[in-house]
């Protein structure tokens, strides 16, 4: 999965949305079958999400898309699978996890659908919501346990399902909730996954708060943020790509430092700082980042 800064949830069963969320910018359109569908709306937004799926191919096909659908406790779970695996679904934002055993069990589901679908196995990928006292807890576990996991989101919203779980109170500031978006990142990075999730913000006219929220859960190592509003998605898109002359000083790094290594040197002094390989290692993750998000 490419990454991703931006990913905003749409409502599945809302005709028009999809293509609406998708002018904004957003790297990732979340198709919900879940808790923003209501529960005599299901089978209707099975429908309208299957025509959404193929609208967002033919019109935003830079616009990764991803479907987060109904828990497996849940008697939806296999017809929302039915309905949205096939051509264009990136993957799935799995809700209500509580330890790897679950992400397990819809891996296996997911080899029948996807066949069914005429798709290689494993093509869709998997992202575990973070959302449940658990969930937090088996972290670890969950980033590592299949293949198709690509990335962890971690909750952290106001009195949501994990403000009640933990039963933490929220803060904008966020030190309630700094120890466990860590342990996330962290579990990410250990299993070799590279751009952990974080969300959401809630505040919907504070784009200031916002702006600072995405801004110190840059800083902790998340790559990027679901949102739930359209107005969020152009700061957010901002505070995790990049910034211009961070990557054009890079870019120079890295000239100088391969100058180096073609005169038999493996470090080189660069505007006044000592550069090894470590460093260009750092260099070019940002210098490339930069370029994916340029190229979409």
């Amino acid at each position: 999965m490419r990454p991703l800064r931006s990913l905003l949830f749409v409502p599945a069963h809302r005709a028009g949305w999809a293509e609406k969320a998708a002018r904004t910018g957003v790297d990732a359109v979340i198709l919900d079958l879940e808790d923003s569908v209501p529960e005599n709306s299901k089978a209707e937004a099975r429908i309208e999400v299957a025509r959404s799926i193929e609208s967002l191919r033919r019109d935003f096909p830079q616009t990764t898309i991803l479907i987060r659908p109904n828990p497996l406790d849940t008697d939806h779970f296999g017809r929302d699978l039915d309905a949205v695996v096939g051509p264009g679904v990136s993957g799935l934002l799995l809700p209500k996890i509580y330890n790897d055993r679950e992400v397990l069990d819809f891996a296996a589901v997911l080899d029948h659908f996807e066949i069914e679908a005429g798709l290689a196995r494993g093509t869709t990928e998997l992202i575990p919501t973070l959302e449940t006292a658990r969930s937090l807890v088996n972290c670890e576990r969950i980033a590592a346990c299949h293949p198709r996991v690509a990335s962890l989101m971690v909750a952290a919203a106001r009195d949501a399902d994990v403000s009640r779980e933990v039963g933490f109170e929220w803060t904008p500031e966020g030190l309630e909730t700094l120890h466990y978006r860590s342990k996330a990142v962290l579990a990410c990075r250990a299993a070799g996954l590279a751009h952990p999730i974080v969300g959401l913000w809630q505040e919907v006219k504070d784009l200031d708060g916002l702006r600072g929220f995405a801004e110190q859960n840059r800083r902790l190592g998340f790559a990027g943020q679901v949102l739930i509003h359209p107005s969020h998605v152009a700061t957010v898109n901002d505070v995790y790509a990049p910034a211009p002359t961070v990557v054009e000083r890079f870019r120079r790094m890295i000239d100088a430092f391969d100058e180096a290594q073609s005169n038999g040197l493996a470090a080189v002094m660069f505007e006044g700082e000592h550069v090894d390989i470590a460093h260009i290692k750092t260099a070019r993750g940002v210098v490339e980042l930069a370029d994916s998000i340029a190229s979409h």
